[in-house]
């Protein structure tokens, strides 16, 4: 197999390394700054941020503002929601980068491969025709082409269209 080096990713391993108290998730909410921490969108129950370590360009993280790890507690409305957001989402990766498939899902628990298992979020991973498998996409290093800046400004004013008065 060949190496590809990516160096970027040495924050991500060592982060995971270190002890880190409270909800990342959480606290990447409750900043003001959406561009600086790439939250694309803020609805009345959930959120969508970009993912600091993707697995492709646009990989996105939609978040349900309730802290919770398990899909069972989430309030029915909250749950709607969640998968609106996650339907919206995927019609705007479609629309802005033209992807040719989805890999959509959740992860529950850290047996079940959650990086941040106390919060439930579900996963957008757009594809592309040779790109490589799923597993892959999740167990192997990615050349990822565009930087987070570049895709978020060619995402956002998609999700600008979403914002309704008072959210």
């Amino acid at each position: 197999m060949d190496r590809l080096w990516t160096p970027w990713r040495m924050s991500y391993i060592l982060n995971n390394i270190k002890k880190h108290t409270g909800c990342i998730l959480c606290e990447e909410a409750k900043k003001n700054d959406d561009r600086k921490n790439y939250i694309l969108y803020r609805g009345t129950h959930s959120f969508v941020i970009m993912n600091l370590y993707p697995y492709n360009n646009g990989h996105l993280l939609i978040v349900p503002n309730t802290h919770e790890s398990d899909i069972d507690k989430l309030p029915a409305d909250e749950l709607t929601d969640l998968m609106k957001v996650t339907q919206a989402s995927v019609n705007i990766l479609k629309q802005a980068m033209k992807p040719e498939g989805f890999n959509v899902g959740i992860n529950i628990g850290k047996s079940a491969g959650a990086g941040i298992p106390e919060h439930l979020h579900i996963q957008i991973v757009p594809r592309w025709n040779g790109d490589t498998s799923y597993l892959t996409v999740f167990d192997e290093t990615r050349v990822v082409p565009q930087l987070l800046e570049g895709t978020y400004a060619q995402l956002r004013p998609y999700f600008e269209k979403l914002r309704t008065p008072g959210s």
